[in-house]
């Protein structure tokens, strides 16, 4: 697969399942539980380091490794929360791009290099950007009234440049 293609695979199967968690969130979920916050991180993430995973050729290091990342997150979030606001989202998804950035060059057989951290930092900047760009996606709170295929070009728009700046090299990151 071309790695274009790779990062627009990714991106819209992940804005699929982002998507669907956002239905979840607002259809069956009655209360915000810090629980359901951490299973949502570790699927999510879980997805995330399998799709990387594929890329590299080691789809199950990539999902555990992920799930971990997502656990990890989610954590980090609900701790620094009651200190920052809902903007303390944009720092924690700011690091698990750094963080992602690292797996796949693990996953790829490639040690932590400057190369791995440059692949990160762009994948952290341009898509906690884009993060911040589609953040608004959930207000006003009226979930019947939520387009959501709104809700999935707007994922998408969020996960493309994580995936592309990981994926776009001729070779993984070195």
């Amino acid at each position: 697969m071309r790695p274009v293609s790779a990062a627009l695979a990714g991106s819209f199967a992940i804005a699929g399942l982002s998507t669907v968690g956002d239905f979840i969130w607002a259809t069956w979920i009655p209360r915000h539980l810090v629980v359901y916050g951490l299973v949502h991180g570790a699927l999510l993430f879980c997805a995330i380091g399998l799709v990387l995973g594929v890329f590299a050729a080691r789809p199950l290091a990539g999902a555990l490794a992920g799930g971990i990342i997502g656990v990890a997150a989610a954590s980090i979030f609900y701790l620094a929360a009651p200190l920052g606001g809902l903007s303390t989202m944009f720092v924690v998804w700011f690091g698990v791009w750094m963080a992602l950035g690292f797996l796949y060059a693990r996953l790829s057989g490639h040690g932590l290099s400057r190369v791995a951290l440059a692949r990160g930092s762009i994948a952290a900047a341009a898509s906690g950007l884009a993060f911040y760009l589609i953040s608004g996606i959930w207000r006003p709170f009226n979930p019947e009234g939520w387009d959501y295929a709104l809700h999935f070009a707007a994922w998408t728009m969020a996960y493309f440049p994580g995936f592309a700046a990981l994926l776009l090299a001729k070779r993984p990151p070195a």
